[in-house]
């Protein structure tokens, strides 16, 4: 167990070190922070540190740095996250503000938080959970082809352009999209397939076969709402920050595109008291495991939630970056109607 002075020392390593990338020396911390003792006993607390493997030294007769397990207590002891200024505050609420549907309430708040943060961002999209049909159109492109428009209510808009089998009319077309917005508003996603599969039967045999194939996109609809996926900006940051990294960075970068590690990863984490999670060092898989993952909840509706966060080296600003993520996790949930 360190001692009070020593876990302040340790905050002090973690916060010179993430600013300047150099081993932090006692020297150093007397005269950057106000401690009111000499170097040598600061590197008494720092022997104590290191003793209990919160800091290490990167090599012989060098400064320390924290390690994984410092991080880790560094975040545990937070005793508050750093409010984002008013302007910060202003910015995510007039980006997101533009946002036109889900999809682009997710690009911008990627971006957005890679700006905010200089990591890797990432959202996850909601699962089906008890989302529900808001409204399905049918554009006409010409006599054969037809554009299905599907709408949720979280707001997410999915299209897609199809080939009938035969020529129709807009009388039909009509006719259709009548029936499937009858049939399909308020339903829950998980039930689309059932009721599409029954429209063929309400329309005249000549009718039908094109009728199967516009059911049939009102399924890949529901399927398309179904992948976990995530988007994803800022991997040029990861990139700037190599010199972090003792290995090549590329096996993160593949990870992140693959996505699968990543989205086990958010599943598994859980939320702390301030509503964020971090996930340090050789707390992740093994291909993570000199990156920490920050991230939050937000919802969409009453029902369903998902995470987003940013990812980048161990050595990161916690503080700052845990309080990106929440916030614009709250902004994202209020844009999304929970509240």
């Amino acid at each position: 167990m360190v001692s009070e002075r020593a876990m302040q020392v340790l905050q002090a390593i973690v916060q010179d070190y993430v600013s300047s990338r150099e081993p932090v020396g006692s020297k150093g911390i007397v005269e950057r922070h106000s401690f009111g003792v000499s170097a040598a006993t600061i590197r008494n607390d720092m022997a104590q540190l290191e003793e209990e493997e919160l800091i290490a030294a990167p090599h012989t007769s060098s400064g320390r740095v924290p390690t994984d397990k410092g991080y880790r207590l560094f975040v545990d002891q937070l005793q508050d996250l750093r409010p984002l200024t008013a302007a910060q505050r202003g910015a995510i609420e007039a980006f997101l503000d533009q946002s036109v549907d889900l999809d682009d309430v997710f690009g911008r708040t990627v971006r957005l938080l890679s700006h905010l943060t200089n990591q890797v961002a990432l959202v996850q999209y909601p699962t089906l959970g008890n989302a529900r049909v808001r409204h399905v159109e049918l554009i006409p492109m010409s006599a054969t082809r037809v554009m299905t428009v599907f709408i949720t209510d979280g707001g997410r808009v999915d299209q897609r352009i199809i080939e009938l089998p035969a020529e129709t009319d807009e009388v039909f077309i009509g006719e259709l999209r009548a029936k499937i917005n009858a049939s399909l508003d308020g339903t829950e996603l998980v039930q689309v397939p059932d009721v599409a599969a029954a429209l063929p039967a309400q329309f005249a045999p000549e009718r039908r076969a094109s009728v199967a194939v516009i059911a049939d996109s009102l399924v890949g609809h529901v399927d398309a709402h179904r992948s976990d996926r995530l988007v994803i900006a800022g991997a040029a940051n990861l990139v700037r920050t190599e010199g972090d990294f003792a290995g090549s960075v590329y096996p993160v970068l593949e990870a992140i595109e693959e996505q699968v590690t990543l989205l086990k990863l958010f599943r598994e984490m859980e939320l702390d008291q301030f509503g964020v999670s971090a996930r340090i060092g050789r707390e992740n898989d093994e291909v993570l495991r000199e990156t920490a993952v920050v991230t939050s909840a937000y919802r969409v509706g009453a029902d369903r939630s998902a995470k987003l966060g940013v990812l980048g080296p161990t050595r990161m600003d916690y503080s700052n970056n845990m309080a990106a993520v929440r916030a614009v996790a709250r902004y994202v949930s209020r844009l999304l109607g929970e509240d």
